[in-house]
């Protein structure tokens, strides 16, 4: 690219690359540097001198210098940056070394030379303090080697070679980023994403009409992108072609090469290929054509870019897939392993190469669409999809709609070639195909979220998480949620009280929220229940044999041994569904809900027998004996009076504390006295629905407890309140102090808008709970009420548990939306798992 004389040469530098600028000393390369890339983005030998030498002329330091120069050079093109080199580089080995490095990264190596008079070079070092001394046959000899090399840096691997002549040429120079050909980020869609045509003209004007384009042209501006292989084996290359070059001209569509094309367009150009694999087919067609035709057929093979990058990086388009290391990448690697994919070397007994399977240990953030590998369905694995599914060979021609997720496909009019190998029964990874690896969870973990940024997990905690997840937890495969642990309300100040809703009231209506929900605290167990319409359903989303789902605890362990007790759980549930008519209006073959699993005792019973019944029975035990010894004292006329009256208290605080416990336990047999109390329906097929208003949801969990005839499931009772109205906060006060004089553990007080913001923009509190004074004994001890207890208790800081209830709710949010996208098991479990991290005691990871 040129300018005119007043602008001076532009020369158009790729944003991920690797510039080598070449010159003598003296040239201008640390000007020129300065003037037209970042400072960040300027390496320099002489820099590099100084910082293992201290001083920037040691010669003798130049081999650790560069040492240094190659390893930054090297994590920044590693990290996808670009990176300018400011050394001589005028002699051919040290400009392969860069070179080399840039085809490591797969990034383009681009030469900027700066070809300056010997006299120009020798005053500016005159010039300098530091290169006074310069003997002059040093620049000759850099001269000298820059003007040999001119001709053969484009030889040597450069993809671009910039060459400015003379110090004003140098000086009126501008420097301009372009894109990379693959980067087409900015375009967001939607996209109508073809698998291989292979010829079959008249299967993809058939789809192209099914997906709603007319003539080419989609009237919703919807852009088809073909994953190649256009040609060979079908009845109709030429058609094909013609066809998607129009498309790809109008501006209706984008296409990358496939391997077909590009051994085809080796064979245009007059090289000797063989004609096997269908090319005979496309090259017999293609006479019938003029050459103006094969000539645009052509110049439109040559121009394909290996792969694009799509929709603000969200999806990637190939032929033959690409893992995460080479997206957006530049190299004859890169273009390789789109058009071919790579082999494990072997033979299989068709006598076809063996394909490695990439798509089974991808763990990249966007979604690649690929074919070339024939299936008989497109299928998700580990957010990778193949689109080839054998429409020549007699199979289908299927499109996937992005972001719809939508797969659309039109039969094969008939087998227009026999495959070597037949479409197997099966597609290749499916729910066997190692969707989780430890490496997905080991170590410092750091989890990007939607609504809170970036969590990170120490790995002292997963340590810990990881030894909970794999000997206790339900199958990774049925937990796709965790729910977050929630904060008490602030601190009371009321005369006997540490937990008081008018507080509770009064932080949200601080952090903007008008209206809450205040929910019945159910005395049981936090329980998420992930319910299938039936164990198809299970195995096909899920990946679960055998079951219709799982019933588990905040920390994802079964809550009952018996998995027929757990199925009959989730029948009710699922019946119950079907007679409110939810699966319909849902459309949805599978609920997940949140909610409280009574009684307490079905998961707490050993707690309960060993530590708090143990805690009453001792003061039953002890108590009156002592209180008995201490009246017999004052009746002989010894002053136990003071003595008398703490044990009196103390026996009131025991009885108090085994009442409150007792009302978390009664008997159950089997099912019968087993009640669930949902209070949130968390998501269905293709939708989170943790936004929804709290008064939405709770109308459509009375619909399913209405709708159950056995009597486990039960309703969550609700008042709402407005925090700016004291009658409204009144009236709320008053039902909670209703509600705990009678036995309640509390309530929960929610946003009624579900997912809010406070002033500054961070996720409120999802919900605070307020507990009873009676239940807190459980928790404080029997004796938490008397004063000096509660002045003590009063100086509990509550703000860790206020930022680890938040960070689990965003963490619990991104799962959510994760398992509603569709991604990858391994995506939505690295979300759930660092919730259980959070959750979890530190261990030293080296046990």
């Amino acid at each position: 690219m040129t300018g005119t004389p007043e602008q001076g040469r532009v020369l158009p530098v790729t944003d991920l690359s690797l510039v080598v600028l070449v010159g003598a000393s003296g040239s201008g390369k640390s000007t020129f540097a300065r003037r037209h890339f970042k400072p960040t983005e300027v390496i320099s030998s002489d820099f590099c001198r100084g910082l293992v030498s201290d001083d920037e002329n040691d010669q003798s330091a130049s081999g650790d210098a560069f040492d240094v120069l190659y390893y930054i050079a090297g994590k920044r093109l590693a990290a996808g940056r670009r990176t300018v080199v400011d050394a001589t580089s005028v002699q051919q080995d040290a400009r392969r070394r860069l070179v080399d490095l840039a085809r490591q990264h797969d990034v383009l190596p681009i030469a900027v030379v700066l070809d300056v008079p010997e006299e120009v070079c020798a005053e500016r070092n005159a010039g300098r303090s530091d290169r006074a001394d310069m003997p002059r046959r040093v620049i000759q000899r850099h001269i000298r080697e820059l003007r040999r090399s001119l001709r053969h840096l484009e030889r040597e691997g450069f993809r671009k070679v910039h060459v400015l002549r003379g110090a004003d040429e140098v000086a009126a120079a501008t420097v301009v980023t372009e894109k990379r050909f693959n980067d087409l980020t900015h375009l967001t869609g939607p996209f109508d994403i073809i698998g291989d045509v292979h010829g079959c003209s008249a299967e993809l004007e058939s789809l192209l009409a099914t997906l709603g384009y007319a003539d080419g042209v989609h009237p919703e501006g919807r852009t088809a992108v073909f994953v190649g292989d256009l040609v060979d084996r079908g009845p109709d290359s030429p058609g094909v072609l013609r066809r998607v070059m129009s498309m790809v001209k109008s501006g209706n569509a984008l296409c990358v090469p496939g391997n077909h094309e590009n051994k085809y367009g080796r064979h245009l150009r007059g090289r000797t290929v063989r004609l096997t694999h269908g090319l005979a087919e496309t090259v017999a067609q293609m006479e019938g054509e003029s050459e103006e035709f094969r000539q645009e057929v052509r110049e439109f093979v040559e121009g394909l870019v290996s792969h694009y990058v799509l929709d603000g990086g969200k999806l990637v388009v190939c032929h033959a897939g690409l893992p995460e290391k080479y997206h957006g990448r530049t190299s004859g690697r890169v273009r390789s392993h789109a058009l071919y994919g790579d082999t494990t070397g072997e033979t299989d007994e068709f006598g076809l190469p063996v394909r490695y399977p990439w798509a089974e240990d991808y763990r990249g953030r966007a979604a690649v669409v690929y074919g070339h590998t024939p299936v008989p369905t497109a299928t998700w694995l580990n957010n990778t999809i193949c689109l080839d599914t054998g429409a020549v060979f007699g199979g289908r021609l299927t499109a996937l709609r992005w972001p719809e997720r939508e797969l659309v496909d039109v039969p094969a009019e008939r087998v227009w070639y026999e495959p070597v190998k037949p479409l197997r029964a099966e597609a290749p990874g499916g729910h066997d195909g190692r969707p989780l690896d430890l490496a997905d969870v080991h170590g410092r973990r750091v989890v990007e979220t939607r609504h809170a940024g970036r969590v990170a997990v120490r790995e002292e905690n997963a340590a810990a998480a990881l030894e909970v997840m794999s000997r206790f937890a339900v199958d990774p495969r049925l937990l796709p949620y965790l729910p977050p642990t929630m904060a008490p309300t602030a601190t009371s100040r009321v005369e006997g009280y540490l937990e008081h809703p008018a507080e509770a009231f009064a932080s949200y209506a601080r952090d903007g929220v008008e209206r809450v929900v205040c929910e019945e605290k159910h005395m049981g167990s936090r329980a998420v229940a992930l319910v299938c319409r039936d164990a198809d359903v299970a195995a096909k989303r899920f990946g679960a044999d055998g079951r219709t789902g799982a019933l588990y605890t905040r920390t994802g362990r079964p809550f009952f041994d018996d998995d027929a007790v757990t199925e009959e759980i989730l029948g009710r549930l699922r019946t119950a569904a079907g007679d409110a008519g939810l699966w319909q209006e849902l459309d949805t073959d599978w609920l997940l809900l949140d909610a409280e699993l009574m009684p307490w005792s079905l998961k707490a019973s050993g707690l309960l027998r060993t530590q708090y019944a143990a805690v009453g029975a001792a003061s039953a035990a002890v108590l009156p004996g002592a209180l008995a010894a201490l009246e017999s004292a004052a009746a002989r006329g010894v002053d136990v009076e003071a003595l008398a009256a703490r044990h009196r208290e103390r026996t009131a605080d025991a009885d108090a504390f085994t009442a409150a416990y007792r009302r978390y336990c009664w008997s159950t047999d089997g099912l019968d006295g087993v009640r669930l109390a949902p209070f949130q329906l968390l998501a269905v097929e293709g939708r989170s629905l943790a936004a929804l208003p709290h008064d939405e949801q709770l109308a459509l969990l009375d619909r399913l407890v209405e709708h159950d005839s056995t009597g486990l499931l039960q309703t969550t009772r609700r008042l709402y309140v407005d925090t700016g109205d004291p009658e409204s906060v009144r009236a709320g006060v008053d039902w909670w102090l209703e509600m705990t004089g009678r036995g309640g553990e509390g309530m929960v007080v929610k946003p009624l808008g579900a997912l809010v913001r406070g002033p500054e923009g961070r996720l409120a509190q999802p919900g605070v709970k307020c507990r009873g004074r009676e239940y807190l004994r459980i928790i404080y001890g029997p004796e938490y009420t008397r004063p000096d207890n509660l002045a003590r208790l009063r100086q509990r800081s509550l703000n860790h548990k206020r930022s680890l209830a938040v960070r689990e709710y965003a963490l619990g949010l991104e799962a959510l939306d994760r398992l509603a996208a569709g991604e990858p098991l391994w995506r939505v479990h690295e979300a759930v798992f660092a919730v259980l991290a959070l959750e979890s005691e530190p261990v030293d990871p080296r046990l």
